[in-house]
């Protein structure tokens, strides 16, 4: 399995810069994912790496070699889509060998390649159906058994579970994580789903306008964010965000006035005045203890064994996570308390992080 490297790669359509020059190191035999919203560039950088859009600038490189002008087919690439582009007149045992039927594999090989995946993928039972009578997760675990038959080194999956209800992406995350753990190739997910990213990542990469913003695991990410942007996006409920001002060890704003832990007010010192985004995680806003806030609540989200509180301070809106046992009524002002030692503090001009 190669090591992958995007070396300065660029990609323009006509006029528009999608992405500006790119660098990147996708390690052999890691899990990663890119992950951003709409519009990032994360599925335009897939597409290069498969051969599917032309390179504008830069280099790809399998370990030392060069592939940014090879044809697809010659990659050693399998990817899963979106859509899951099944032939409709072909029964699942077809459709999932039709690539080896195409390099004239040997029949042997081929039935026990598609009997494995099958076996893998819990779908040896449907074999002779047609993609019409399978379920969208089942039309889904064929497509990705499709690719899986080919024994490429490095695979990739380009939002492969946005057409399935809640209920089965959650089921199908957790065969994505078992696949993972079971098939040392090299696998390369995009989605804008941060959950989908912090459940499979070995290594999770935060692009947004094709620009890499932090890369990291899951943990490091939802915990060292370099930028509000970073904050705001891993993490569910998101982060909050409030608008302050740094007074000596304390950072204050429109209905709040906190105190600083001391390594961030050491830090904060010299910049006394500046004018910053307080990010206050929702599971960091409890019931007791903690810097005292005051908070108005408009909405309560019942979600089972937790409540997300929508509410109000000054003129912005936060959201608190807490147990559902602890019921607070709607349109009721009462004091929170703030885990100060937790809270972060944004640029609020550049967005990175003090």
């Amino acid at each position: 399995m190669p090591r992958i490297t995007f070396d300065s790669v660029e990609k323009s359509f006509g006029r528009t810069r999608v992405l500006p020059p790119l660098d990147l190191v996708l390690e052999d035999g890691e899990f990663t994912v890119l992950v951003g919203p709409s519009g990032c560039g994360k599925s335009t950088t897939l597409r290069l790496l498969a051969g599917l859009e032309t390179l504008s600038g830069g280099e790809i490189y399998f370990d030392d070699r060069p592939i940014g002008r090879l044809e697809p087919k010659e990659r050693d690439i399998a990817m899963v889509f979106q859509d899951y582009a099944l032939y409709p007149h072909m029964n699942i045992a077809r459709n999932m060998s039709f690539a080896l039927r195409l390099d004239r594999q040997p029949k042997a090989r081929i039935d026990a390649e598609v009997t494995r995946v099958a076996e893998m993928l819990n779908i040896a039972h449907l074999l002779d159906r047609k993609p019409a009578q399978l379920s969208g997760g089942q039309r889904q675990r064929v497509a990705m058994g499709r690719a899986l038959v080919r024994d490429a080194s490095t695979f990739l999956f380009d939002e492969p579970l946005s057409n399935l209800d809640a209920k089965l992406r959650a089921r199908m995350r957790t065969e994505l994580a078992e696949m993972r753990d079971t098939i040392d190739k090299n696998m390369i997910y995009v989605t804008h789903d941060q959950v989908e990213a912090m459940t499979l990542g070995d290594r999770i990469v935060v692009m947004n306008e094709g620009v890499i913003q932090q890369q990291g695991t899951a943990e490091e990410l939802f915990a060292d964010p370099v930028n509000r942007f970073v904050a705001g996006f891993i993490g569910s409920p998101s982060m909050n965000f409030l608008p302050g001002r740094i007074t000596g060890d304390r950072v204050a704003g429109d209905g709040f006035d906190l105190p600083l832990p001391p390594a961030l007010a050491r830090r904060a010192e010299a910049t006394a005045g500046r004018e910053v985004e307080v990010g206050i995680r929702p599971s960091h806003i409890v019931l007791e203890g903690g810097a005292p806030i005051d908070l108005r609540v408009i909405v309560s989200e019942y979600l089972g064994a937790q409540s997300v509180l929508v509410t109000r301070c000054g003129a912005a809106e936060m959201r608190a996570e807490i147990a559902s046992v602890d019921r607070i009524p709607t349109g009721q002002t009462r004091t929170f308390g703030v885990l100060t030692d937790d809270i972060m503090l944004f640029d609020r001009g550049t967005g990175a992080r003090l």
